[in-house]
């Protein structure tokens, strides 16, 4: 494996030689183990989220909801002494969601409020965002006038400054994919609350991102003549830009910088298939405008990018690893104290699986850190002083041990293609009543660490399998391709995958062909469909939610926002697919469908036009509308998830087939 160089920043990180002692505090709940725990502890959100230290280590911030109808607070404590009442802030009217320190006394706040009770167009929805920034010891709240004001940059070597960016309106960019929007990018004084503009984006050269030293290095765009994605670069002390690279969105190959080595700033780091199928790590040169050596490819998963050092404020450029994903998140690093540092760690959390730094001081010694995994729901720790310490969990009612094992499996489809998927086994013995539960998208890489939907149904006896199917991505080109080559394969050799794997645990002796059923949300919920209406039929019943059910209608309200080969291949699997609603007479089981009323991806029409297919020839369903819910889980609160899941949880029991599932 080819080797970052190591670089003289090197000798500032000395946490991984730091002896660790653990003082874990035991979390869980009452319930004897043998009892499903209530719907109302699923339905809770995320009680605790956002741990981080500011860059000096003196205090230790953190998002907690409260109760479980409210909206999250931010406390702020001494790091050393967390027996102190903390400071404590919300952002009524708004909602807060999300902050970062930016200086030892400040932190920038993410804040959310609905403004309609209408959506607007596609990712058009009923809320509108803000940013503001808190003074910790002031306690001084300022808001930002600017609407979708996002912070590109801490500007680490700058503690009183940050860059932000935003639309400024002018020049039309609504019909480019997102990263090619322009943006105007200020420098934002936090003292004087003061901005001034350091470079304003174009279609042609847009998205831009900056170096520690807060020097734009990086910008994407788009040539609207050529039709090509173009990347540039800015070297140190140049004011021009270089193109280094051009892409057609015509081109189904990956290309993305992920970073520069910072002993030469003429090499970049690319993830790319460079002729393969899989996508690897290369070496860049900016000057030859040509791949260099490879870092790292896999023949099994593509690389899914880098993981930069953990010390944001002195290391803020230093790649250390590469990731990928496959049973589940994996760094190989390069810098090897990094390594150690997340090896020590792993030995001494419980349940380690996906362990994160997700913030360190300056000086290296004090951290915060996430944990997630089959086993844990999430899991934030605090290191100071050499201890290691439990600060609180996402969900603190669920015991470890009463969580169910995710197993990663592969299995052959009917046409002998390998389908990779993630088994989530309940206890006791099987065959089990079994739920497939697809992925939306489809066009994602979905990894199972934690996965609220699967330990729900698994924790009432479902074996749940999440089928990667043809179309998922970080399994090569092929494997996403395969979805749309030749012909659209959406409810054909997509829901295959599906079928085939609930085939394939029948087989296995671990699920009961008798108790088969499918449940999926947005591009899931349309496989829900169409596998209601196939033959022969495997499931006896199916769950739809936010499903799309007429893909024609569904690509008009898209297509104008999008563009590039993917998004060409998404609209045409979507046209030339199976269609659920013009195959509403074909439907055998049951259907429960849910849907909220204001989605703005896939809209409500999309329930009201199947629910009038299905009326018109007397088919079996039911159907749950959840008010003010959005199509994406950060909209679900807690009334949302209680009467999704309390009606999931009853219509697989007593609705799904003869006697229920």
């Amino acid at each position: 494996m080819h080797k970052l160089p190591a670089g003289t920043l090197r000798r500032k990180i000395v946490i991984a030689c730091i002896v660790l002692s653990a003082t874990l505090t035991v979390i869980g709940s009452a319930l004897a183990n043998d009892e499903p725990y209530p719907l109302e502890y699923w339905a809770l959100r995320e009680v605790m989220t956002n741990v981080e230290v500011s860059p000096d280590g003196k205090y230790l911030g953190l998002m907690k909801i409260p109760n479980r109808d409210g909206n999250a607070i931010i406390e702020i404590y001494e790091a050393a002494d967390l027996t102190k009442e903390p400071f404590r802030v919300n952002a009524d009217p708004m909602e807060i969601r999300g902050f970062g320190w930016v200086s030892d006394t400040n932190v920038v706040v993410a804040l959310r409020q609905k403004v309609r009770d209408r959506i607007e167009g596609y990712n058009e929805g009923v809320y509108e965002t803000r940013i503001a920034s808190l003074d910790v010891e002031k306690e001084e709240f300022y808001s930002f006038d600017e609407r979708d004001v996002l912070v590109e940059h801490r500007m680490p070597k700058e503690p009183d400054k940050i860059i932000i960016s935003f639309n400024e309106g002018g020049e039309d960019s609504s019909k480019l994919a997102e990263p090619f929007r322009p943006r105007s990018y200020h420098i934002f004084d936090l003292k004087k609350r003061t901005k001034s503009l350091l470079i304003r984006g174009k279609i042609l050269l847009g998205n831009i991102d900056f170096d520690g030293d807060g020097r734009p290095w990086l910008a994407r765009g788009f040539d609207v003549a050529k039709r090509d994605f173009v990347w540039y670069i800015r070297k140190p002390g140049e004011s021009g830009w270089d193109e280094v690279y051009r892409l057609s969105e015509d081109n189904f190959d990956d290309f993305s910088i992920e970073g520069f080595d910072i002993n030469d700033r003429n090499t970049l780091f690319v993830a790319a298939q460079n002729g393969d199928d899989k996508r690897g790590l290369w070496e860049y040169d900016i000057d030859k405008k040509s791949y260099g050596p490879l870092i790292y490819r896999r023949g099994d998963v593509d690389v899914g990018g880098v993981r930069y050092h953990s010390n944001y404020w002195t290391n803020p450029d230093t790649v250390t690893g590469v990731v990928y994903y496959k049973n589940k998140r994996h760094v190989e690093y390069f810098d090897e104290i990094e390594g150690a540092t997340y090896n020590q760690l792993e030995g001494l959390i419980p349940n380690a699986y996906d362990v994160t730094i997700t913030s360190r001081s300056r000086d290296g010694q004090t951290l915060t850190i996430f944990n997630s995994g089959p086993h844990d729901p999430g899991t934030y720790y605090l290191v100071k002083n050499g201890q290691l310490k439990v600060i609180g969990s996402r969900q603190p009612l669920f015991k470890s041990e009463d969580l169910a094992d995710v197993k990663y499996i592969t299995y052959k489809a009917r046409d002998g293609k390998n389908i990779p998927g993630f088994l989530t086994v309940p206890k006791g013995e099987p065959p089990f009543p079994t739920i497939i539960l697809p992925h939306g998208g489809p066009y994602v890489r979905e990894t199972v660490a934690y996965d609220e939907w699967s330990q729900l149904l698994a924790n009432r006896g479902y074996l749940v399998l999440q089928p990667q199917y043809r179309g998922s991505q970080g399994h090569g080109l092929e494997h996403w391709m395969s979805a749309f080559s030749g012909a659209s394969q959406a409810g054909r050799k997509m829901q295959d995958d599906k079928d085939d794997g609930a085939m394939y645990l029948v087989d296995e002796g671990l699920a009961d062909p008798e108790r088969l059923a499918m449940f999926g949300w947005s591009y899931g919920g349309y496989a829900a469909l169409v596998a209601a209406s196939r033959t022969p039929q495997l499931y006896q019943c199916v769950i739809a939610g936010a499903a799309v059910s007429d893909p024609t209608m569904q690509v008009n309200y898209a297509r104008d926002t999008l563009r590039g080969a993917s998004v060409e291949s998404w609209l045409d699997l979507w046209l030339n697919g199976v269609s659920p609603v013009d195959e509403a007479e074909k439907v055998n089981v049951p259907i429960l469908l849910i849907h909220g009323d204001v989605d703005q991806r896939v809209p409500l029409d999309n329930a009201k036009v199947y629910r009038r297919a299905l009326d018109k020839y007397k088919k079996n369903y039911k159907y749950v509308e959840l008010e003010g819910a959005d199509h994406f889980s950060s909209t679900l609160f807690y009334n949302h998830q209680l009467k999704m899941y309390q009606s999931l949880i009853d219509y697989l029991k007593n609705d799904c087939g003869p006697g229920g599932l």
